[in-house]
C-alpha cells in the first residue's frame, strides 16, 4: 500500500520517462509534489525502493528505474531508460538485443559473444539473486533468457538477475543476468550460488577453510562470511554473464 505522495511521485516519474525517456530531476519532482525541500523526495524514493517499485542506480545522474506500477495501473511497463541509455546507439547483437559482457572475464567464467549464425538456447530465468546480503531462496521459473549455445556446457543451467554490488570487482554488476550451471559441488575460488541454512541464496566466491566455508565478496565494502560446511549447499556455479544496454 502506497501513501498518496508515494503514488504521486511514482506516477510522475513514470509519465516523464514515458514521454521523454529521461527521469525528472529532484528539483522537478519537488516542484511537482509541492514539497519545500528535496529531502522529502529522497525519503519518498527510499520508501518506493523498499517496496520494490523503484530502483536507484548509484553514481549515475537521474538514474531511476521503475520496476513495477501499483496494481490499479493496468499498463505493462518497460524498464525506465536513463539519459545515458537513450543516447547510446541501438545494440546490434541479434536476438534479445543483448550481448555477453567482456567484464565476465574478471569472474574467470566461460563466455562467448553472440555471432552471426550462432544458435541461442533458452535458459529458464528463476528470479533474482543477491550479490550482497543474502535474499530468500529462489524456486520458481519467471521467464526465459536466450543464451549463446557456446556458453552452455553439459547438464542443466538457469539464469538469475543480480541485485546488489558486492561482486563488482569480479565484473558482476547490479542488473546483470548470470548464467548458472546446476551443480552441487564447486572448487575453491569459483563463483557459486550458495544456499545458506536452506533459506537464503547468495552469489559469492567460494573458499574452503578447513571444515568451514567462506563466502567471499568481490567488493571491499562487504565482509567475507564464514559458515559451517553443513550450513551451506551449493546450487550452481557461474559460467557466464549477460548485460543489457
Amino acid at each position: 500500500m502506497l501513501t498518496r505522495k508515494q503514488y504521486e511521485l511514482l506516477m510522475f516519474i513514470h509519465e516523464r520517462v514515458r514521454e521523454s525517456g529521461i527521469p525528472p530531476s529532484f528539483d522537478e519532482m519537488k516542484d511537482a509534489l509541492d514539497l519545500k525541500s528535496k529531502s522529502g523526495i529522497h525519503r519518498l524514493i527510499t520508501a518506493l525502493e523498499e517496496r520494490g517499485f523503484l530502483r536507484r542506480m548509484e553514481k549515475r545522474a537521474r538514474a531511476l528505474e521503475i520496476i513495477k506500477l501499483p496494481d490499479n495501473v493496468s499498463e505493462t511497463l518497460r524498464p525506465a531508460t536513463t539519459r545515458s541509455q537513450a543516447q547510446r546507439p541501438a545494440p546490434r547483437h541479434g536476438r534479445g538485443e543483448s550481448r555477453i559482457s567482456s567484464d565476465a572475464r574478471a569472474a574467470g567464467s566461460p563466455r562467448r559473444a553472440v555471432g552471426d549464425g550462432e544458435s541461442a538456447v533458452n535458459v529458464p530465468l528463476v528470479g533474482r539473486i543477491a550479490a550482497g546480503t543474502p535474499i530468500e531462496a529462489l524456486q520458481n521459473k519467471v521467464g526465459e533468457v536466450p543464451v549463446p549455445g557456446g556458453m552452455i556446457g553439459r547438464g542443466d543451467h538457469y539464469a538469475l538477475e543480480v541485485t546488489g554490488d558486492s561482486m563488482i570487482n569480479a565484473g558482476i554488476l547490479d542488473g546483470d543476468t548470470v548464467i548458472i550451471q546446476e551443480v552441487d559441488m564447486a572448487n575453491t575460488g569459483e563463483i557459486v550460488v550458495a544456499l545458506v541454512d536452506n533459506q537464503e541464496a547468495t552469489l559469492k566466491r567460494l573458499r574452503r577453510r578447513g571444515d568451514s566455508i567462506a563466502l567471499e565478496a568481490a567488493n571491499p565494502a562487504y565482509e567475507t562470511r564464514l559458515y559451517g560446511a553443513d550450513r551451506v549447499r551449493i546450487q550452481g556455479k557461474l559460467v557466464g554473464l549477460i548485460r543489457r544496454y
